[in-house]
């Protein structure tokens, strides 16, 4: 299966928005017991969240994941820093790729893949605010050139 396919439990939208993504890395989660039971039922959130490099290893820091219902006394802290599973030629990659001014690990989403629960995070450059303004007139542009494309379709 390609990296990013799988059923997509999170997704972070405005990562996109606010980065340009020019790498991506299939990273796999260290979990405890009920964590997994709250992400296959759709219970994780992205939004906020950034992976760093500490000591040689990547963590995952504030990504949001609900207590499970029936995980009683065995449940886990929501907004605990997990540990991310790369190689470690891709972590020292990340290392030289962060040093640079301007560039941050992003999750873009959680994917469960064969029964595991998978981040994928990118690589990417922080966009400017003059550079999303751009990117939304491009946007708007390409939208109203398919509309337009579609309503002369339509009158043949």
């Amino acid at each position: 299966m390609p990296k990013g396919m799988g059923k997509v439990v999170a997704q972070n939208k405005k990562a996109n928005h606010d980065f340009s993504i020019e790498e991506t890395y299939e990273a796999g989660i260290v979990l405890q017991g009920t964590e997994i039971k709250s992400i296959r039922n759709g219970r994780a959130n992205l939004k906020d969240s950034y992976a760093r490099v500490e000591g040689g290893e990547v963590f995952l820091h504030n990504m949001h994941v609900s207590p499970y219902e029936q995980g009683n006394r065995y449940n886990h802290e929501p907004l605990r820093t997990r540990k991310l599973l790369l190689h470690k030629r891709e972590i020292v990659k990340l290392i030289g790729a962060t040093k640079e001014e301007g560039y941050a690990l992003v999750p873009l989403k959680m994917y469960l893949k064969n029964g595991y629960a998978k981040v994928l995070i990118g690589l990417g450059k922080g966009k400017k605010k003059y550079d999303k303004r751009e990117d939304l007139k491009k946007k708007e542009a390409k939208r109203d050139i398919e509309r337009a494309f579609r309503d002369r379709q339509k009158d043949y």
